[in-house]
């Protein structure tokens, strides 16, 4: 459900358009602040779970889901809307790191345990490319409402299977919570998001704008110091000066931002720049989520052989390449000349994640693994947040200087393409472990003395 939320929505936003008599800019924060939620309530839920119970924790995230989604499927208004996605993007982000920690109890033998997790990544492949369908059937026979009714059921048949098998489970020593470093990083990077998001409509000199750009300096800057000074922080900065962890961890920002930002206009240029029905659009962009599903398992074991830099590079080089050629597409394109855009687009980022996963859990001591996983997680969520803002301002900024939809299109897919292009030089130059340093050379010993001679 929590996957199948980001395709699924992308495809009905042309008709939230059309029947929220919304603009732009609030497809962006429907898009937005569900994902915003996820991205700063990750690694905070991922500690509840093993301080507070993780079946707790995963059947209150799931109910909290659940209803939010009824509350988005019966919303008439974009305010009404964009608090109900803030709210499930609250259960969201309670849900997935739980349902992990709970497979990761439930299954103590290592096989056992890795055909799970296999099973649950499988599962949320399926998720993910199953939501432009599921969206454009849904879309097409009733309205965008539609897409959120269908997590009722799921949400409750869970809810109950859930509360009757899962056993609890709890880390005693887990980490207390960093209240003021969750509340800094919140505010922060909200203020970016409203100031990228913002700027469009109400002009990039506005005052408005302006003072939530040096918000977020200020706010961020205090987020560092806080957690510089804190005995547990959720962001340990320590982290940060290993190369292979801070290298990883970018480019995991410019997945999130290439693959969600250029993922949020796909069906919008099929509806309102071809013509094609929701549907249709559906369809047709589940070119680039199934090469995504098919490459994603493979991606480790190249990486396993080839090692994180080449496969990584190469993925990035790709989905650079298909991003780019997207900005060649019009209204007259046949769909002959551009599904393969898609799909090479799919292909690249499909090779990415898996091995930056594993690039930054490798890069930390073993009882940090879980804390390296969830910082990943994040950082492609703030990259997404990120993603749907800047292009999204890039497109508004071309029409307000005469440009039309479709032109639009075609500078935010040149500037996804090269800020991804720019990430496979990155890590083709730096995704590689620290060198170690020199060995200090032993002190020489005077003759005759007791250690002279000895070898340790």
């Amino acid at each position: 459900m929590v996957l199948l939320d980001n395709t699924i929505t992308s495809v009905a936003l042309p008709d939230m358009r059309q029947r929220l008599h919304t603009t732009l800019t609030g497809l962006q924060w429907i898009v937005d602040a569900y994902v915003l939620a996820v991205a700063m309530l990750l690694l905070a839920a991922g500690v509840c779970a093993d301080r507070f119970g993780r079946k707790r924790v995963f059947l209150g995230g799931l109910a909290v889901f659940t209803l939010a989604s009824a509350l988005c499927s019966v919303s008439t208004t974009v305010g009404w809307l964009l608090a109900a996605r803030v709210l499930q993007g609250i259960g969201a982000a309670a849900l997935s790191p739980a349902s992990l920690a709970l497979l990761g109890s439930a299954y103590t033998v290592p096989q056992e345990r890795v055909k799970a997790i296999g099973l649950w990544a499988g599962l949320s492949g399926i998720g993910l490319a199953a939501g432009p369908v599921a969206g454009g059937v849904l879309v097409d026979l009733f309205d965008w409402r539609a897409i959120f009714l269908i997590n009722i059921p799921i949400g409750v048949v869970s809810l109950l299977a859930g509360a009757r098998v899962l056993r609890e489970s709890r880390n005693p020593a887990a980490a207390p919570l960093d209240l003021p470093g969750q509340a800094l990083s919140i505010l922060g990077v909200g203020a970016l998001t409203f100031g990228l998001i913002e700027a469009g409509d109400r002009g990039w000199t506005s005052p408005l704008i302006l003072g939530s750009f040096a918000a977020t300096v200020v706010l961020l800057a205090l987020f560092i110091a806080v957690e510089a000074r804190s005995a547990a922080p959720m962001l340990p900065l320590g982290l940060f000066r290993k190369r292979l962890f801070t290298v990883s961890n970018t480019a995991m920002t410019v997945v999130g931002f290439g693959l969600m930002g250029s993922g949020f206009f796909f069906s919008q240029f099929f509806v309102t720049v071809q013509g094609a029905s929701v549907l249709r659009a559906g369809l047709e962009t589940l070119a680039c989520s199934l090469a995504m599903v098919v490459c994603s398992p493979y991606a480790a074991r190249f990486a396993a052989r080839f090692g994180f830099r080449s496969v990584v590079t190469l993925g990035l080089l790709l989905a650079g390449i298909g991003l780019l050629t997207m900005a060649d597409v019009h209204h007259d394109t046949a769909y002959a000349g551009v599904w393969w855009r898609l799909a090479l687009t799919g292909v690249g980022f499909g090779l990415t994640m898996s091995p930056l996963t594993g690039a930054a859990i490798s890069s930390v001591r073993p009882e940090e693994g879980g804390l390296a996983s969830g910082i990943s997680s994040t950082t492609r969520q703030i990259g997404a947040v990120f993603g749907v803002a800047v292009l999204g301002a890039i497109v508004r900024t071309r029409q307000e200087h005469g440009a039309s939809f479709g032109d639009g299109l075609d500078t935010a897919f040149l500037a996804a393409g090269a800020v991804t292009l720019a990430g496979a030089v990155l890590t083709g130059l730096w995704l590689v472990r620290d060198k170690p340093a020199p060995a200090a050379a032993p002190q020489a010993q005077p003759a005759g003395s007791p250690s002279a001679g000895v070898r340790r």
